[in-house]
């Protein structure tokens, strides 16, 4: 009997472990690799960081220039169990490694213009100063975007190798998982 009582405290309390670990990683705080080569050269591929949750649970605190963890599945709708599912406790098990999870900058919110015009990026009809970028955009096209309500625009440092919302389109803001400290 003994056994079992000492057992049960030892399950209690790995199970409140868990509890206030998975508590932290979804509403706190949660790390990160980056995948890819498309935010250098401010980070690098396989590079570790720690992500702040709270721009998930408080959206409005985002702010220009950010840089942000988002869920580029753009089309389809984002629950609980996505923040759950994405801690690291359950993350081990994924075979796909959460390969549509990922880190950008914070170009435009909502209301704002973003336009891409002479190989940059202007932001409400100001040339924005991006000294974080790689190299020159090779974009020859000039296009226009304008930010709906509910939405942010991202892009990552690297222009010329980022799937970011040129191409995946306007990120909900239910999507933004976090920011970088």
């Amino acid at each position: 009997m003994k056994l079992v009582k000492s057992l049960l405290g030892w399950l209690g309390t790995f199970g409140a472990a868990i509890a206030v670990t998975l508590f932290i990683g979804i509403f706190i705080a949660q790390p990160y690799t980056v995948e890819g080569h498309s935010m250098e050269p401010t980070l690098h591929d396989q590079q570790k960081l720690y992500v702040s949750k709270i721009p998930n649970t408080f959206p409005e605190t985002l702010k220009h220039g950010d840089i942000v963890i988002i869920d580029s599945r753009v089309e389809e709708k984002r629950s609980f169990i996505n923040d759950l599912w994405e801690q690291p406790l359950f993350r081990m098990f994924d075979e796909q490694k959460n390969k549509s999870i990922y880190v950008k900058r914070v170009i435009g919110k909502a209301g704002d213009v973003i336009e891409v015009k002479n190989h940059a990026v202007y932001l409400n009809g100001n040339l924005l100063n991006e000294p974080y970028i790689k190299e020159t955009m090779d974009e020859t096209e000039d296009r226009r975007w304008v930010v709906p309500e509910g939405y942010i625009f991202v892009m990552g440092d690297n222009r010329n190798n980022s799937n970011d919302s040129r191409s995946i389109g306007f990120i909900p803001l239910d999507h933004v998982i976090g920011t970088t400290f």
